[in-house]
Formats: structure tokens, C-alpha cells, sequence
């Protein structure tokens, strides 16, 4: 990308040239022995014209054509052997999209059945792979055509948006949501806007993420992407978007501008484009980020079965990473995976992300199945956390000032690293979900394990200089049980999905509380509230970086599916109406609660030692009696207790109070002697009891905490002058 400006180097861009006006294209088809422009005036018409680019060396093909002007439609014809076992694919009959193309028109409903290769019936294929042929026909009348698009309006369109908040690492708080889920069935928004972007700045919707005290909503993908053959065939739709058409451009689907609907023109793309700027620029002047889920571990061409759209017809052998006989490697399960070592497609990705920070204005990004993206095919394809594309990203002028968050693994060969990512990373932390959610919902653990994985589990961020904040809580995300649902089935419900039953994990460690799914038994519904009000607050109180589920505040069930990933409808989509309103106040009481008190959002490693000569120790372990923790209560505790005495202050500032945090699974009573000295009860998660202030919060006038059902509880003991009042308990 030229740093002058901001304008990726290939693709289709305005230009002057010899005095003339026009435009400039260039393609990366480094196996290709030709390469064509194919010309439409109109989404749906025939072609108009064919341009010839010429090779410009280093598997470029380009060429100026005056005349051209923004708004102008094309596709792209790749010449070059058909090779299936060396990985050669091309098929000039197949008109491809422009893997930098800025925008698209035309109907993308049924593109993956357009199968580079001859089948009789697309949704069905049985023919074996070594056994392919070209498809004979042109298929340009079934594809949406690319859009030369004016990159410097847009990129001043990009300058023109608020400014990014500014917001410290420990006190971030993110709330991971689907554009369409979260306001489809939101009444106070407009039946025009509700699952759109446009919804996203309606002041209902940024009134709740405000309440909720909400940094940064993390959004599920939003480039523009297709369903897979398999979903055509049962009649659903790929809902979450992990199946990447376009790299550039925002999903169609989620637009107001167009009803939802695919653009058919620029003018309607460039609405698009806009409806998305304006909701960025309405949430940074309410003061919260915006975090994009991207998907660079594989594309939309699914498996050798799949359609050739771009990528694949432009040279399968320089865009995949290639196994044996010209098969994709598929390391994302999804049918293949993307030559991420490869300069040019490091060239993609990066250009794809600078442009969305500067065109768009969002402040970072959580890259799914990340461990693909540090494979290298020097290693064999190993991971290596200083993998080519890995680095680029870190040193680069534009994104390095930009959040970047690992999902640490895939399902290749050793495609778990969670820790295992370079400073200045953040990670996705399986481990705080599993540790939190066996400790309250009765599956083996230990106080040990609790006690790592509240502290940011730095078993796996404490090394390489990384802090805390590197660690992303998260109790649950949109793969899995919402935390509703993790509290009221033993087991996954996905008949829905057509895969009986097999699709979604079967490893949830989630409990029901005596009935499966829904129940009007008072007994299980009390027990259930007492599970979801302890885990969120576990969350909440935890060092690291909370992320909240969307939907989880309100109490938002999907009657046990736990892959709702093909299911666009109420099941997903969030009910406001039947909202747990004493739920979401309590969350928000939570987050307000974590906002106030230094220690529950501590942005360095706890020690174990004073911070200052008479002050606390910044952490004390305290056993369910109250007694300072051995070695054995670690690994073997009967009653499923911890505390933890807290005494930090904010960055450089000494503490003015101490906190005990108190978690009690409720497996037996358990009664925790106080350390000396008045304490005023801030939390009680069993009561869903949040105060904000010492004259909201009920002085302790017992010298011991008495323990009964499963609770979190969070006691306040004010500080004179940085020192303690009383001693530390030994």
C-alpha cells in the first residue's frame, strides 16, 4: 500500500496517465498464461468490452485503460493450464472477482454452485476430484460483477470519522455481537433499521452498551460473504458470515440502504459503504470501539468440490497452501486454507486491513482461527508466532496502533497455541472459560486452577513480557451455549442445524440444574440464577480482559443449540421483550463495580508482595476458613472456597483500599473468618446485590463471612495514607 495515500497497488483504481483520465488495473495470477478485463455496464448484462492485461513481471498482469471512471463494472478471465494434480485450475468460460475489488454488485445468493469445473448437479457432487473438467459454459450472466470505486473519496470518507476513543487497556470491557442478532427484534429501533448497521447507532442500542459500561463490541464478520453448498442444499443460510467473498467490502445483508438486500448498482454499494461508516462514527463519539471479526484462514471456494469464484481461477497454487496432488491443505475445516506466507497474499490481508482502518475507521480486529495465519510452509507448515503475515501486522505504521486478538488455534496438526502468540497480542483464553465454568457448575477442578485463570492465567500470558490484558476472558461466545443455556442443558439441542445432532461441541462442562431445558420448578430456576449471576460476576471481577457474550445480560436462550451458525432467525436473533431486566442491571452494576475498584481490573501481574515498604501485599490467598492457603487446600478443598485479599492502586498510584473477593461453588456451608477490621459488603451474587459507594454498601458486623449457595462477594476495607489500617491474617 502506498503510505502516501493509502491505496492498495492492485486491483481496479482511477489513474492518470499521459494526461488522460482512466483507469489503472492490476491482478496477481502468478501461474495464469493470460489474464483478461471483461467490461459490464449494468450488474445483469452482457459484457461490453474485453481488455488483454499484459504481464508486468512477478505474476502481475496489468494494463491503463483511459475512458474508465468510478462506478464502472467488471470481472476478471484467467488463461493458464488445467492441472487439477498440480494445483492448476483455469477456466477462462469462468468469470472471477477481483480478490482487491473494492465493492461488488449483483446477486451473490446461490455462488457457491458455481463450480469451477463440469458437475451435473452442484449441490450434490459425487464426481471424484483427478476426475474434474473444465465447465465448458460462460457462467458471467450468474456472478456478481467487481466496482471500480474512487479509493481517495473513500479514504477521506474514512479521515472524516470520529476519532478513536481512547481507552486503557485494563479498562476494557468487549461485547462480542452480531450485526443482524443483536437489534432484529429490538423494538425501540425502526422496523427499517432493525438488524443493520443503522441500528448500531440508534440511541436505544448505544444507550445499553453505554449502561452496560461497554468499550469495544467486537462484531462478527461484516465482509461481505456467501452460504456454503451444504446450506443451499437444507435450505439455511450461513448466518455468522465465516465464509469470506469479499475482503473489502461490508455485507450487503446487514445494510438498510438496501433492505438487506445485494447491491445492484455503486450507487447502492456506496450506501453500503456509508451506512457502515456512519454507525463507526456514532460509536466512537459514544465513546466505544469497534472490533471486527475477520476470517484470512481460508475463503468462500470451500474444498475441490466448491465454486471457483476468485482465488481458486486466479491460481489455486499461489493463493493455497497446497498439499499432495493439488489438494488445498485445510487447516480451518472449512475445505481450505490460504497460502498466508506467500508475499502476495501477506500483500492481501494487509491491504484488506489497513483499508478497513482507514477507510472505515475501526480500531482492531479478532482474527478467527489465527494459528492458520502463523503457518509456514518453510516449517512444513508449523506454527510460528513470527510467522511472515504475523509480523507484518505488528510492525506495520497503520495497525500496530490497532487492537489485534488471536482465536490460538485451528484444527491442524498441533493447532492449539493459547498463550503462544507474541507480545502485543491478545488471545481468546479457552482455559479462564473451562477453569470458571467446571469450578461453578460441579465438574473436577481445583482452587489452583481458579485461582490461575482469575488471575489472568499466567501459566500462559506471564512469559515474553506480555501483560494481563493479553488474557481475553470469555465465559461464552457465539460458538457454544449462550450462558442461558449453559446453565440449563447437560447437552447440546442441534436438530435444527440438519446434521443430527453431530454438528457444535459435545464438551461443554454446562450443568441444567436438575431439568433439561426450560422448567418452571422454582428450586431449579433459583439454582440456575445463583450459576449466572456467580459466573458473570467471576468474569467481571477477574484480572485480564472481559468479554461479554451479546444477549448474555439479557438472558438470551437458544434452546440448547450451541452452533447456531446457519440459524438467521428468532433462535439467534435477540429477544429484548422477554429480557431479564434485573439481569442486565446487574451486569451493568458489575462493570460499574470493575470501573471503580483498581483491583478488579489490576493491568499487572499480582506478586504476592508488597508494592511499597509497609504497604499489603498486593495479593493474599486466603483458604474457606479464612486461614492463609497451603500447598494441599491448592489441589484438594471440600468446600469449593477461595478468597483473595487485594491492595493495588491505579498505574503509580498507592492503594486507598482493600478488597476480599470471595468465591464459594455452594457444594456445603463454609464460614470465612475476616481479617481484622471494618469491611463493607459490596457484591453478593447471590442476592444480585451491587453497590457503588460505601453509603450503598452494608457494613460486616460479624467477624466472619458466612457461606451458604453458590456466591461471589466482594468486601471493602478503606486504606489511611497507602498503609493498611489492621494486619494481614498469616
Amino acid at each position: 500500500m502506498n503510505p502516501a495515500h493509502g491505496m492498495p497497488a492492485l486491483g481496479a483504481h482511477l489513474h492518470t496517465q499521459d494526461g488522460l483520465r482512466g483507469v489503472r488495473l492490476a491482478v496477481w495470477a502468478p501461474q495464469a498464461t493470460g489474464v483478461d478485463v471483461c467490461l459490464f455496464d449494468t450488474a445483469t448484462g452482457p459484457e461490453t468490452r474485453r481488455v488483454p492485461l499484459s504481464d508486468a513481471g512477478d505474476g502481475v498482469w496489468q494494463a491503463f485503460v483511459p475512458g474508465l471512471a468510478a462506478g464502472q463494472l467488471y470481472g476478471l478471465r484467467a488463461h493458464g493450464p488445467w492441472q487439477p494434480e498440480a494445483g492448476h485450475r483455469f477456466n477462462p468460460q469462468r468469470l472471477l472477482l477481483d480478490p482487491w475489488a473494492l465493492a461488488l454488485v449483483g446477486d451473490t445468493s446461490r455462488l457457491a454452485l458455481q463450480a469451477g469445473h463440469a458437475v451435473d448437479d452442484p449441490l450434490h457432487p459425487t464426481q471424484p476430484w483427478h476426475d474434474h473438467q473444465p465447465a465448458p459454459q460462460d457462467n458471467a450472466a450468474h456472478m456478481p460483477k467487481c466496482v471500480v470505486v474512487d479509493a481517495a473519496a473513500e479514504l477521506q470518507a474514512g479521515a472524516a470519522i470520529a476519532p478513536r476513543p481512547a481507552i486503557a487497556a485494563g479498562r476494557r470491557v468487549l461485547y462480542e455481537a452480531h450485526v443482524k442478532a443483536l437489534t432484529r427484534l429490538h423494538p425501540e429501533v425502526p422496523e427499517a433499521q432493525r438488524g443493520r448497521y443503522a441500528a448500531l447507532a440508534h440511541p436505544a442500542v448505544i444507550g445499553h452498551l453505554q449502561r452496560l459500561g461497554i468499550t469495544s463490541v467486537c462484531l462478527l464478520p461484516v465482509h461481505q460473504h456467501i452460504s456454503e453448498r451444504h446450506l443451499l442444499a437444507r435450505g439455511l443460510v450461513n448466518h455468522w458470515g465465516y465464509n469470506t467473498l469479499n475482503a473489502f467490502a461490508p455485507e450487503p445483508g446487514y445494510a438498510a440502504a438496501t433492505g438487506g438486500a445485494d447491491a445492484q448498482t455503486a450507487e447502492q454499494a456506496a450506501a453500503i459503504r456509508a451506512e457502515f461508516r456512519q454507525a463507526v462514527d456514532a460509536l466512537h463519539r459514544a465513546g466505544i470501539e469497534v472490533v471486527l471479526d475477520v476470517v484470512f484462514n481460508h475463503t468462500a471456494e470451500s474444498d475441490l468440490d466448491g465454486p471457483t469464484l476468485s482465488w481458486r481461477g486466479l491460481g489455486q497454487a499461489g493463493w493455497y497452501a497446497l498439499g499432495e496432488h493439488g489438494v488445498p491443505h485445510n487447516f480451518s475445516g472449512c475445505g481450505n486454507s490460504l497460502a498466508t506466507g506467500e508475499p502476495r497474499v501477506v500483500q492481501w490481508v494487509m491491504d484488506s486491513l489497513r483499508w478497513w482502518v482507514q477507510a472505515y475507521g475501526v480500531d482492531g480486529f479478532r482474527f478467527d482461527l489465527a494459528v492458520s495465519l502463523g503457518r509456514s510452509a518453510a516449517l512444513r507448515h508449523a506454527f510460528h508466532p513470527h510467522a511472515p503475515l504475523l509480523v507484518a501486522m505488528q510492525q506495520d505504521p497503520v495497525l500496530r496502533s490497532v487492537q489485534l486478538i488471536a482465536e490460538p488455534w485451528d484444527i491442524g496438526p498441533d493447532g492449539y497455541h493459547c498463550g503462544g502468540f507474541a507480545p502485543g497480542w491478545r488471545e481468546w483464553n479457552d482455559a479462564f472459560r473451562d477453569g470458571v465454568r467446571a469450578f461453578w457448575l460441579g465438574h473436577h477442578t481445583t482452587l489452583g486452577e481458579l485461582a490461575r485463570r482469575v488471575c489472568a492465567s499466567s501459566d500462559r500470558f506471564g512469559r515474553g513480557a506480555r501483560a494481563p490484558t493479553a488474557s481475553i476472558h470469555l465465559l461464552t461466545a457465539h460458538d457454544g451455549f449462550t450462558l442461558a443455556d449453559l446453565t440449563a442443558y447437560s447437552h447440546k439441542h442441534n436438530a435444527a442445524n440438519g446434521e443430527d445432532n453431530r454438528d457444535g461441541h459435545g464438551h461443554n462442562l454446562s450443568a441444567n440444574g436438575g431439568v433439561e431445558g426450560p422448567s418452571d420448578d422454582p428450586q431449579v430456576l433459583h439454582r440456575r440464577g445463583l450459576w449466572r449471576r456467580a459466573l458473570l460476576a467471576t468474569l467481571l471481577c477477574a484480572q485480564g480482559t472481559p468479554q461479554l457474550l451479546a444477549g448474555d445480560e439479557l438472558g438470551h436462550s437458544q434452546q440448547g443449540n450451541n452452533n447456531g451458525y446457519c440459524q438467521d432467525n428468532a433462535l439467534t436473533w435477540l429477544d429484548w421483550t422477554g429480557a431479564d431486566a434485573d439481569l442486565t442491571g446487574y451486569v451493568a452494576g458489575l462493570t460499574a463495580l470493575r470501573r471503580q475498584h483498581p483491583g478488579l481490573r489490576h493491568a499487572h501481574w499480582f506478586s504476592g508482595q508488597p508494592l511499597a515498604p509497609g504497604a499489603p501485599a498486593d495479593i493474599t490467598w486466603l483458604h474457606g476458613d479464612g486461614s492463609a492457603m497451603h500447598d494441599e487446600a491448592w489441589h484438594n478443598s471440600p468446600h469449593c472456597t477461595l478468597g483473595a485479599l487485594i491492595a493495588v492502586g491505579d498505574d503509580g498510584v498507592a492503594p486507598t483500599e482493600r478488597l476480599l473477593l470471595v468465591w464459594h461453588a455452594g457444594r456445603g456451608h463454609a464460614r470465612l473468618a475476616l481479617p481484622p477490621g471494618p469491611w463493607s459488603l459490596r457484591l453478593h451474587s447471590a442476592r444480585g446485590f451491587v453497590a457503588l459507594d460505601a453509603t450503598a454498601g452494608e457494613p460486616m458486623t460479624g467477624t466472619a463471612l458466612d457461606l451458604h449457595e453458590a456466591q461471589v462477594c466482594l468486601l471493602v476495607q478503606h486504606l489511611q495514607g497507602g498503609a493498611q489500617t489492621t494486619p494481614t491474617p498469616t
